[in-house]
């Protein structure tokens, strides 16, 4: 059995759109938020910071914690090769430290990380956009949901 693995993600938003990393399966594209595992000896904001270097090639200024979630795999779509996953995720509310609009792929993205892309917060809900009930709050500009529990 893995261990609890945490997680630090960026939610960062600017003119009503919404920097996620873009993703490709063999389903399409699909959606996440920048960010990533906490290295052992890590604050949680440093593994922001760290993960979106790597991700979208950006250093971010780490506000407040927002939203937590957990996912345990083996109750989701993705059961087939996530069972044994079990994360707690720290979302962010993050903003870029600098004015560098062209966001790309950071040094050291995803495997399955194809870029990052601005997306219309009104149109999150026509993407494929992980974890699904995250984009929703945001969505629908719930902020006063802290902790989701273990939800997709």
């Amino acid at each position: 059995m893995k261990p609890i693995r945490n997680s630090a993600k960026a939610i960062i938003v600017e003119n009503g759109k919404i920097l996620l990393t873009k993703n490709k399966d063999e389903q399409g594209f699909f959606y996440l938020f920048p960010g990533g595992g906490q290295d052992h000896g890590e604050e949680l904001k440093d593994t922001v910071n760290r993960e979106c270097m790597e991700e979208i090639g950006e250093s971010v200024v780490v506000h407040d914690l927002v939203y937590v979630r957990e996912y345990i795999g083996k109750n989701h779509e993705f059961a087939a090769w996530d069972s044994d996953v079990h994360q707690i995720e720290f979302y962010f509310r993050c903003s870029l430290a600098s004015n560098y609009k062209t966001i790309t792929n950071g040094t050291n993205p995803d495997k399955d990380q194809v870029g990052a892309e601005w997306i219309e917060i009104m149109e999150l809900d026509t993407i494929r956009v992980y974890p699904k009930t995250l984009g929703k709050s945001i969505k629908d500009n719930k902020s006063n949901v802290c902790y989701f529990g273990d939800v997709n």
